[in-house]
């Protein structure tokens, strides 16, 4: 049991201080203090040892140097045996039994909006981990709190315990502070590693740092537990940081069809879209300039698959659309806004989740890598941003797509940018009619987009994510009367989709651009 006797406390978030310090004067424990905490528990009335009355030095360099001293970090550091304790009689410290601390705002300092890198240097604690550090390495004989939050966990262990620490509790909270440190760093380090002109895209060591977002009744089954964890400084609009504000709690595989969902509304910036999303595939996505058409023809789509379906939008919903939303069960609801009578109805269904997608965060925005983990490994890449213009696109055949045809085209390919390789996208001007996800031979995939859209393929365009290896994927969508096609090219059979197509009467463009999605 670590008896506490001496405290030094030095925060730069003062939540919780004052009643901390309270109990710990309550009980006679002595305070060591630094800067602005000492001055915010002196002018709240308490008895406080400024460290500088330890150190016997002034606090120096503007504050940079405070608690860099041997009568600190030996009071931390001594371990409470005979020998250890005799040096510290010799040399005059005193020990301390308990480090509150945390550290400079860092993170938030670089998140403002056009801070300096001589602001965010400045803003780097230096005294702070080290006394951390030093208190969790000592934890058999030292507490150390780094999160306002557990003020009052160490308030009641000291009460139940005779004003004393667990060395079990002890160790936990190490841990935390050690992981605290680390994240710190890593922020840190991310931030000065793109200040870095010209710096590797990919470093040699990667630092992640996420911070649990919550926890999870299961993952994508029930017999695997989950949580769901959300990276530090993102200030992109995303299912991690959006506000749900109705229904049941987030499932592992809700999560992941609002992510689906989410980003691709991103692809659409001036028309009302709807995304109806299903294990991870987009089964129907629309355009229109009234919100609840676009919703209804994204229904339309595939009126099967959107039952249980997760659905966004890339505007306010309207009391139009949320009227129509309720008349299917749906697993949840994505948007930047509701208006005020739509969430009226909405609310209605207890079950429905309802997502407000937050606005972009001002300040810096750090480069959010794709990452797809293995076994023991990492895999990472820059996100599939990529974006096509009617300018860029090759007309191979014979015959040249009318403007309509090029905008349904370009419609379908950003659709199909989102949908599980091999992909096939059958559209009209403003709706998908049948999408072909995830199969193993790019043929099956058209059959299946095919089969899907029913009498809708007649007069469709068609989008593939990578090329035809083979024409066969040109005759099935021929047959269903497909009449533009979108793809990559680049096959060395590509001559003969081309014949095909031709022989068809279809126009076809190529991008020069994949979209695998794995």
């Amino acid at each position: 049991m670590i008896k506490i006797k001496r405290a030094l406390i030095s925060v730069s978030d003062k939540t919780g201080l004052i009643p901390l310090a309270s109990f710990l004067s309550s009980i006679g424990c002595e305070i060591l203090s630094t800067g602005g905490t000492a001055s915010t528990l002196s002018e709240a009335g308490f008895n406080v040892i400024p460290v500088s009355d330890v150190t016997h030095f002034p606090e120096m360099l503007d504050g940079r140097v405070k608690t860099l001293h041997p009568n600190i970090h030996g009071g931390i550091l001594a371990q409470r045996t005979s020998e250890h304790l005799s040096q510290l009689k010799e040399h005059s410290i005193t020990p301390i039994d308990l480090v509150v601390v945390n550290l400079y705002p860092f993170e938030a300092t670089v998140s403002k909006p056009n801070v300096s890198l001589e602001e965010a240097v400045e803003n780097i604690d230096i005294g702070g981990p080290t006394m951390i550090r030093a208190a969790a390495k000592n934890n058999k004989f030292v507490g150390v709190i780094v999160n306002p939050a557990s003020y009052k966990e160490l308030i009641l262990t000291m009460q139940e315990n005779d004003n004393c620490i667990p060395e079990e509790i002890s160790f936990k909270w190490a841990v935390e502070a050690f992981t605290h440190c680390a994240a710190y760093d890593t922020i840190i380090s991310q931030y000065l590693y793109q200040q870095i002109h010209e710096a590797p895209e990919f470093p040699e060591i990667l630092n992640l740092t996420y911070r649990k977002h919550q926890g999870l009744r299961y993952g994508e089954n029930p017999h695997q537990n989950a949580a769901f964890y959300h990276q530090v400084s993102s200030p992109e609009p995303c299912v991690a940081t959006a506000q749900q504000i109705h229904g049941k709690e987030l499932s592992f595989n809700n999560i992941l069809d609002l992510n689906y969902a989410i980003e691709l509304t991103k692809e659409f910036k001036d028309t009302s879209a709807c995304i109806i999303i299903k294990h991870n595939t987009p089964c129907g996505t629309a355009i229109s300039k009234n919100q609840a058409d676009a919703y209804q023809l994204a229904f339309e789509c595939d009126t099967v698959s959107a039952f249980g379906g997760i659905v966004g939008f890339n505007e306010c919903v309207t009391t139009d659309t949320a009227r129509k939303l309720t008349n299917i069960f749906l697993e949840a609801v994505a948007a930047p806004d509701y208006e005020d009578k739509a969430l009226e109805i909405l609310k209605a269904k207890k079950d429905l989740r309802i997502l407000k997608i937050n606005s972009p965060k001002p300040g810096p925005v750090l480069p959010e890598m794709d990452m797809k983990k293995t076994v023991g490994g990492m895999l990472v890449q820059n996100r599939d941003l990529k974006q096509v213009s009617a300018e860029q696109l090759k007309v191979v055949t014979q015959r040249i797509p009318t403007e309509e045809e090029i905008t349904t085209l370009l419609f379908a390919w950003k659709v199909a940018k989102h949908v599980k390789s091999n992909a096939i996208v059958l559209a009209q001007p403003d709706r998908t009619v049948g999408v072909g996800p995830g199969q193993t031979s790019r043929v099956e995939s058209v059959k299946i987009a095919v089969s899907k859209a029913g009498d809708k393929a007649n007069g469709s365009c068609l989008a593939s994510d990578a090329f035809f290896p083979f024409p066969d994927g040109i005759e099935e969508a021929a047959k269903a009367g497909v009449k533009a096609i979108i793809q990559p090219g680049g096959s060395l059979r590509d001559e003969e989709s081309i014949r095909v197509a031709d022989q068809y009467g279809i126009a076809m463009v190529f991008t020069g651009i994949r979209h695998f999605r794995h």
